[in-house]
């Protein structure tokens, strides 16, 4: 039996990817598609990746050059989601809120590949719980998961995160909109904005870069399981008028873990629609 359940860890490396000589520009019909290799060499922790923006995050990050490390508590859904990203991924079993767990996940990493460049601290759990009901219980496991968990995965990943390496929270627009029942959610969130003004500059002599991506209404599993009334109701407040897909956030953690934002630290870069703008 796997301690804590953690350690069965899935590694696909290059399976199914093309030949080196259409990596940089596969021809499809009369359109070439590139390949920027933006994240080329880049060693990357994505925690929460076997669905909606982590998944989506974990698979651009592939496809830019970098090697891969996923986290799930599932152990299916974690296999499933290291084939979907299909080359230069390995799952780890595990769960933020458990010390134990993280301290599993980095000897693995530091056994697999030695280092880490990028860090996108995603996993995280909302739940929608009017003020009047709020419990003991849901409270722990909100502030244990999406403040704890992601605490404890940055400072545990330190002593192998590069200097000059990127962090990154993945944070919420409800941490400065007032949402109904959603108010240790939007606190636990707030937490998290909080967290990389302090790190900006702890850890600014390693220039490691720490910013909050902080995403909107998403089309991801979490939203599909709320009722048509809720979706039609928080839709209503965006001002592009639809929700966001797991894509639209990914491309924006590419940016934030790339040179593209070489003089971007200490940012909360909302991916929103507007919808924290007005």
């Amino acid at each position: 039996m796997r301690p804590n359940g953690l350690i069965g860890i899935q590694t696909l490396t290059g399976q199914g990817s093309e030949e080196p000589s259409l990596l940089a520009g596969v021809q499809v019909g009369q359109r070439r598609k590139t390949v920027s290799n933006k994240l080329k060499d880049k060693i990357a922790l994505i925690t929460g990746g076997t669905e909606g923006i982590g998944l989506a995050t974990a698979k651009l990050f592939a496809k830019e050059g970098a090697y891969v490390f996923i986290t799930g508590r599932r152990r299916k859904e974690l296999d499933d989601a290291v084939k979907a990203i299909g080359s230069n991924v390995s799952g780890v079993q595990g769960d933020v809120a458990k010390l134990d767990d993280l301290d599993r996940l980095y000897e693995t990493i530091a056994k697999v590949k030695g280092r880490i460049d990028i860090v996108f601290a995603n996993a995280g759990v909302g739940e929608f719980v009017p003020f009047g009901a709020v419990t003991e219980e849901h409270f722990d496991k909100l502030f244990n998961i999406n403040v704890r968990g992601t605490l404890f995965t940055v400072q545990k990943a330190l002593p192998l995160l590069k200097d000059g390496g990127s962090i990154i929270l993945n944070g919420s627009v409800a941490s400065v909109k007032g949402t109904a029942a959603f108010g240790v959610y939007a606190a636990s969130k707030a937490a998290i904005r909080s967290l990389v003004r302090t790190w900006t500059t702890d850890l600014k002599d390693r220039r490691i870069r720490s910013n909050v991506v902080s995403p909107g209404p998403i089309n991801t599993p979490l939203a599909s399981r709320q009722s048509p009334e809720v979706i039609a109701r928080i839709v209503s407040t965006i001002p592009m008028g639809r929700m966001g897909e797991p894509d639209e956030v990914a491309k924006v953690a590419l940016f934030l873990a790339s040179e593209d934002s070489s003089f971007v630290t200490g940012i909360e870069l909302f991916v929103d629609g507007g919808r924290a703008q007005i």
